[in-house]
């Protein structure tokens, strides 16, 4: 699309929204139900359009990381729209009544989606399915790092859509940063840190309010009692789904000193149960370019400079190759071999950005402040993992640190969980969907009072005397 086209598409929804303000119930089933049409109908076509667009993604990892969780959210949804829609009845105050107060729900007009890469059906069409339930026009912005992805929603929703209800929108970067600058009534980003202030920063010259879902270094502590062989194998397909290519995935692993061989052990076995293979294996997803996968041995080759010690595992040897050079993915299919990290200091860049990738620092602890203190002295994570068996332990990790979410004894699962909001907290965002709390966060909530004809209102008018102050009397005994 051009810079025109795009302004055309916005002014078509952003009318659109102001001559139908409400939107019926009916008609919001019915929206996602040609969503749910679009992929019970296509998802093989979408799973291809993954495939090419990464290079080695088996259309089985699309159906479980993005097509599973848009069916569940599709159905939670339809299952609770019609109470999510209902006024919201309120208790009114003594000195209001008999009035009545009421909170109604309403549409906020044209929500913008900048989806991004690593899921890239999943976390196009979730917040679009939220948005339309709400009764939100929505225009879409896919990532263009999955070309054959974007083609193909933009294909399919014009198939289902109408341009006034929900549009895809196709271009590079710079037009991202225009369609970033158009006056929605709500924009949704999902991608980095940096990215997202651009965002922010763009959307606020219109005060469009924003829901920025982020990243961080999200950290896995591992208590003094846990299961070892348990953990490692919930952290290793937290960090390997997706070859790392995930926002809530482990960044970096917090164990007890004195454990990190016995953790080394247990993690590669996990590997070799999870991916009895690399190189060829679509269960295992690719780097999403050359430019990312450069990044990742930039990484571990500075890190490894700078006296750390680095574990590739290959599965198929079953022992660990100390090394960056030779088996990290060179080949066209840019699968990288896992790797472990230990001995990694603060001053790497491994430790100071969201490594987005297969690599997974291991960092030893004397006692547990130690470890919360790590992760208090960084920007608040997007996600947070503690194994172990002790409650009053796990309460106490809780109470002390900030993250956007937590799952506790394994990883990921916190965001399948459709009744928990989603989102970050500081640098890994803000706002958070999914389920009711996402519905509301694309709804005005439109404060409604309906006075009574017995209303006791004007003994509050001026002029004021002995009456009204009789009045602020009894009040004040009341309250």
């Amino acid at each position: 699309m051009t810079p025109a086209d795009i302004h055309s598409h916005f002014e078509l929804q952003r009318q659109a929204s102001r001559e139908h303000v409400d939107v019926p119930l009916l008609v919001r089933r019915e929206r996602l139900l040609r969503i749910r049409k679009l992929l019970d109908e296509n998802g093989p076509v979408l799973a291809a359009a993954v495939q090419a667009d990464f290079g080695m993604r088996s259309p089985r990892l699309t159906e479980v990381a993005d097509f599973l969780v848009l069916r569940t959210l599709l159905s939670h949804t339809l299952k609770h729209l019609a109470s999510w829609t209902r006024p919201q009845k309120v208790r009114t105050p003594l000195h209001l009544q008999p009035a009545q107060g009421y909170i109604h729900r309403q549409p906020l007009g044209v929500v913008g989606v900048i989806s991004p890469w690593n899921y890239p059906v999943q976390l196009a069409l979730a917040p679009a399915i939220t948005a339309l339930a709400a009764g939100n026009r929505v225009m879409l912005k896919p990532s263009e790092l999955t070309p054959h992805t974007s083609a193909q929603l933009a294909r399919l929703v014009a198939q289902f859509f109408t341009p006034d209800e929900f549009c895809v929108v196709q271009g590079d970067a710079n037009l991202s940063a225009l369609f970033a600058s158009l006056p929605f009534d709500h924009l949704v980003f999902t991608g980095s840190t940096a990215v997202g202030r651009k965002v922010a920063q763009a959307a606020a010259q219109h005060l469009t309010p924003t829901t920025l879902e982020l990243g961080g270094k999200s950290p896995c502590i591992i208590d003094g009692h846990c299961d070892i062989q348990d953990a490692a194998l919930k952290i290793a397909h937290g960090k390997l789904l997706n070859a790392g290519q995930t926002c809530i995935a482990p960044d970096y692993v917090l164990l007890p000193r004195g454990r990190e061989a016995e953790f080394a052990q247990a993690y590669r076995a996990a590997v070799a149960r999870l991916f009895p293979t690399i190189e060829g294996n679509g269960d295992y997803a690719s780097i999403i370019t050359a430019r990312h996968h450069a990044r990742l041995r930039t990484m571990l080759q500075q890190a490894q400079t700078q006296g750390a010690e680095v574990q590739v595992i290959d599965p198929t040897e079953g022992k660990p190759q100390v090394t960056t050079q030779g088996t990290l993915g060179d080949g066209a299919s840019r699968q990288m071999l896992p790797v472990l990290v230990f001995g990694a200091t603060s001053g790497m860049q491994l430790m100071q950005e969201e490594i987005f990738g297969p690599v997974l620092p291991v960092i030893a602890y004397e006692k547990l402040d130690d470890a919360i203190a790590h992760i208090n002295a960084g920007p608040r994570p997007l996600a947070l993992y503690w194994f172990g068996q002790s409650e009053s332990v796990r309460d106490d990790v809780l109470r002390r640190t900030v993250s956007g979410g937590v799952t506790v004894n394994d990883t990921l699962m916190h965001i399948a969980h459709d009744n928990l909001p989603f989102g970050g907290v500081g640098d890994s965002g803000w706002g958070a969907y999914h389920g009711e709390q996402g519905f509301l966060r694309f709804c005005h909530q439109k404060s409604v009072l309906v006075q009574s004809r017995w209303s006791m209102g004007s003994l509050f008018y001026p002029p004021y005397g002995p009456r009204f102050d009789q009045l602020m009397g009894m009040l004040r005994r009341w309250l």
